[in-house]
């Protein structure tokens, strides 16, 4: 079929669309801050790890149904899976100013796997008060090194 055109949000022969690749990585940031493997997740919504693996990558889109029991399954509201979107389906830049050097990349630091350690870590003190503490004296040490 010549002359048409690839509709909005299908994937086209450069790739993903980036909104997929968007929503796959707000799935895996969330299953990995619950602790939940592939596997589990997979089961917990009738489906293979290999599939998970897809939409994570944003090689599968993610359909609407199986989006709302993702919602579900990962204890998160819809628009989780969206926040950090641009109007133009692309994704915000949103760089984080790490140090007065170069800026960082929030997308990259959020799906990194010493990011989610950390946070898994961090809230798993249970004191609120050592929690407020131990984020006081980031941001102090964050501060010192500028």
């Amino acid at each position: 079929m010549t002359g048409m055109q690839p509709t909005r949000g299908r994937k086209t022969r450069s790739g993903p669309e980036s909104v997929d690749v968007h929503v796959g990585g707000r799935i895996r940031v969330r299953r990995l801050l619950l602790g939940l493997s592939q596997e589990r997740l997979a089961a917990t919504l009738g489906l293979t790890f290999q599939q998970i693996q897809k939409y994570e990558k944003g090689v599968n889109r993610v359909s609407a149904s199986k989006l709302f029991e993702l919602t579900r399954a990962l204890d998160v509201p819809v628009s989780f899976f969206f926040e950090g979107l641009s109007d133009g389906d692309a994704v915000a830049p949103g760089p984080m100013a790490g140090n007065s050097h170069e800026p960082l990349d929030e997308e990259l630091i959020m799906n990194s796997k010493e990011t989610l350690e950390l946070l898994r870590a961090y809230y798993r003190i249970a004191d609120t008060d050592t929690r407020k503490r131990l984020l006081d004296l980031i941001r102090a040490m964050n501060s010192e090194a500028v």
